[in-house]
């Protein structure tokens, strides 16, 4: 069965470096694609607000929020969530490892909020511990043709997801590849988790995929191959 991709919304940097800015000239966010193999239907990263979001999948796939079956993330950050309450009921996937990194992180905080006293920032992070206990355990393989990829390092646990198709491979990375801009260059975006990890992985990437979809662009050929 193949598997189709769709972009839904393309993502952006508050300062991108390639062009030299400094600063936050424009909002950011990450980029939305909606995934389809057989009756599943996987949209990752839903950055946008909902209020937002909803429309755009409607102008670029038909889909109603009612039609997505499951909501991947490739990092826990908050900004790739915003636009989750819409889809309220979908299955919420995250890689293993993102999981658990993220839950070490998030406990530790808890209790160094708790050591100090600090009420407002330990109901945040009690907030952010239920967001992610409410995250299923990402299966290596989500529907036919699609896969978990992990590609840690800008996260604990960054996973993107690999697209078999006829003739092409196509891999959604998250901030594993953040524009194309960094893919040519070979620039990790920053802060990284860890930066021998995220290098690793950005190579894996260029290795594996003939397509990419940039955590913050758009689908784009791999640049190190020819069709």
């Amino acid at each position: 069965m193949t598997a189709r991709l769709r972009v839904i919304s393309i993502g952006a940097i508050a300062a991108h470096p390639s062009w030299g800015e400094k600063g936050e000239v424009r909002p950011p966010h990450a980029t939305t694609c909606l995934i389809e193999s057989g009756k599943a239907r996987i949209l990752v990263d839903p950055s946008l607000p909902a209020q937002i979001l909803v429309p755009r999948l409607s102008e670029r796939s038909g889909k109603r929020p009612e039609d997505i079956t499951h909501v991947f993330l490739t990092s826990f950050h908050p900004m790739r969530r915003r636009g989750m309450p819409a889809f309220a009921n979908a299955t919420l996937l995250l890689a293993a490892a993102e999981r658990q990194g993220v839950r070490e992180q998030l406990a530790a905080r808890l209790a160094q909020a708790e050591q100090h006293e600090d009420e407002d920032l330990a109901r945040v992070m009690r907030e952010e511990m239920s967001a992610l206990l409410a995250c299923e355990e990402a299966p290596d393989r989500l529907a036919d043709g699609v896969d978990l990829f992990p590609l840690p390092g800008v996260t604990p646990g960054n996973a993107g997801l690999l697209l078999s198709t006829p003739g092409a491979t196509t891999l959604v990375t998250g901030d594993a590849v953040a524009t194309v801009e960094h893919l040519e260059e070979g620039r990790l975006i920053a802060p990284c988790f860890d930066m021998e990890q995220a290098r690793e992985s950005m190579a894996e990437a260029v290795e594996i995929a003939d397509l990419l979809v940039p955590g913050r662009d758009n689908l784009c050929p791999n640049p190190l191959r020819r069709f």
